[in-house]
């Protein structure tokens, strides 16, 4: 294995989950999800090479990722038939009280739209503000707008 590929592969390695976390938000059927992220893993692949560190690698995983995932949703109209690539990973099937919370609230980011479900994904994995907003491209001070009215929409949801 060279370099790049060795580079390449400690990067999904140590991503995985972030990637799977957004392709996850996306969909909960297990085959759209095992798709988007081998889709995600390509588009990664084909600008790693050229990635130049304007921002943070993990920035730029975000953004490769949330594009990707957004290209598939409007893609879905016109889907193919394919063959499931098993992966054999599913990181919220646990039966545990902390996961029934974590899944109520994940079902709940999952009835806002696109745009806002990304900010708060962004926002959940700790990432500051100046970063969210270099990922979706808005500004720090449309961040935080954005999430104060994201957290009061979710306080308002019920859990159906």
């Amino acid at each position: 294995m060279d370099n790049i590929e060795l580079q390449f592969t400690r990067m999904v390695k140590e991503y995985r989950k972030t990637i799977y976390t957004v392709c996850y938000f996306y969909s909960k059927d297990t085959e759209e999800v095992n798709d988007m992220f081998q889709e995600v893993l390509i588009n990664l692949w084909k600008g790693f090479e050229k990635f130049r560190g304007d921002s943070s690698l993990k920035t730029w995983i975000w953004r490769v990722s949330l594009n990707t995932c957004n290209n598939h949703e409007r893609k879905k109209k016109r889907s193919v038939h394919t063959i499931p690539l098993s992966i054999d990973i599913d990181l919220y099937n646990d039966d545990d009280d902390h996961s029934k919370q974590i899944q109520m609230l994940y079902d709940r980011i999952n009835r806002l739209d696109v745009f806002d479900r990304a900010i708060i994904l962004l926002w959940l994995e700790n990432m500051s503000y100046q970063d969210i907003a270099n990922v979706v491209g808005i500004t720090l001070s449309n961040v935080s707008t954005r999430l104060f009215r994201i957290k009061e929409q979710l306080k308002s949801m019920s859990n159906k």
